[in-house]
């Protein structure tokens, strides 16, 4: 692919823009700032696709003048493509006619013409051999619909990119796409794949073209501390060099980290409580904060019980600096989900564990599919009786 350097894919940094944009907890005035941001994006690439809906959806004023122009500058600029690809066509050999529809195909995804753009694309796959460059199409068709959060044209794409790496491809492109496909795992709530893909991009990350090196292990701690084990968070997340080198720049996330690792529950809600705004304001995780939110505290809930056959209420919220009242309401509701495994004893103020046994559970899974296995060769002599 072109190189990029180490600065993020312009209109993925406009499209977080527009997220903010459109935001509840973004204070008005910052909306002010970065409705100018984008004005000022759409200007410098006449995108006229985006300005239209963006007008039609209220969140800019129309400029008929300025819409004139970019128009004006938009067919101009297409006339000249069309003739260099005629010109090529008829002139120069089949690597020319390639970059030609290669740059059609540019001018539309940086105006913001999506359709047009999927379809000049296919055009220039048709033109294109080599696998490597292959690849590099299915990355903008990639940086395209993570643009618009189009989760089936990212899956379709990522399997087109696996399919290709098995006619070739070089490690280079194989570990940037294991980051495209860990944010569209985080995006689509499949932390754990995401947690897997992230770790084995570490040190080979790439892909600043997505997101910078920052954010990118932001979401490798976070993915991790709801998927991976002490042990394996322990090896792979809180001594990694390539983490420690970064996690100090993000606010929070280093005490967020190392408090739970650490047992130190009350600093890990005071980190945890830091960071939330940072994960509601990320336009890829802001879907699932929710969710995410309840599966670190179920985390850090059955870690803090593991150590005990029993302890007292006013123990527990003692430790995570919180009421009484409120660990009773949380644990209430996670033990009736069945997140947790113990049982609240009222009258004594205590909390009672009842983890289930590893083999017992798996006894009990045997027993039941061996009835329902039974059952299934009842029904076929029945069957062949008749």
């Amino acid at each position: 692919m072109e190189n990029q350097g180490e600065t993020q894919q312009p209109h993925l940094v406009l499209s977080h823009k527009l997220f903010l944009l459109t935001h509840p907890d973004v204070q008005d005035i910052e909306k002010v700032r970065l409705k100018e941001e984008v004005l000022t994006t759409i200007k410098s690439d006449d995108m006229v696709p985006l300005y239209e809906t963006l007008v039609a959806e209220s969140l800019l004023e129309k400029d008929q003048s300025l819409l004139d122009l970019m128009r004006a500058k938009n067919e101009d600029e297409l006339k000249k493509l069309d003739e260099k690809i005629a010109d090529a066509e008829e002139n120069l050999g089949e690597s020319e006619v390639r970059e030609a529809h290669l740059a059609k195909s540019l001018f539309y995804i940086r105006i913001g013409d999506k359709d047009k753009a999927l379809e000049q694309l296919k055009v220039t796959e048709g033109k294109t051999v080599a696998v490597g460059q292959r690849m590099d199409l299915v990355f903008y068709t990639l940086q395209l619909a993570f643009f618009y959060m189009d989760f089936d044209l990212i899956s379709k794409s990522i399997d087109k990119a696996k399919n290709l790496f098995e006619e070739g491809g070089d490690w280079e492109r194989k570990n940037r796409l294991k980051v495209y496909e860990g944010l569209y795992c985080m995006s689509s709530r499949n932390f754990k794949k995401a947690a897997d893909l992230f770790l084995d991009s570490i040190s080979t990350f790439t892909t600043y073209e997505l997101f910078p090196y920052d954010t990118f292990i932001f979401y490798t701690v976070l993915t991790s501390i709801i998927s991976l084990d002490r042990v394996s968070l322990k090896q792979k997340v809180v001594d990694a060099p390539e983490i420690l080198t970064v996690i100090g720049k993000i606010p929070y996330l280093s005490e967020f980290l190392n408090s739970l690792y650490d047992c130190q529950y009350k600093s890990f809600f005071s980190a945890f409580a830091g960071l939330t705004e940072q994960i509601k304001l990320d336009r890829y995780l802001h879907p699932h904060f929710r969710y995410y939110m309840r599966e670190v505290r179920t985390v850090v809930y059955s870690q803090f019980l593991e150590s005990y056959k029993s302890v007292t209420i006013e123990a527990m919220a003692k430790a995570f600096g919180v009421t009484v009242d409120f660990i009773d309401l949380e644990l209430s509701r996670f033990i009736a989900a069945g997140k947790l495994h113990c049982k609240i004893d009222k009258v004594a103020g205590v909390l009672e564990t009842n983890r289930p046994d590893a083999k017992n559970a798996l006894y009990q899974a045997t027993i039941k599919q061996g009835d329902f296995l039974l059952n299934r060769i009842q029904k076929l002599s029945r069957v062949i009786d008749l």
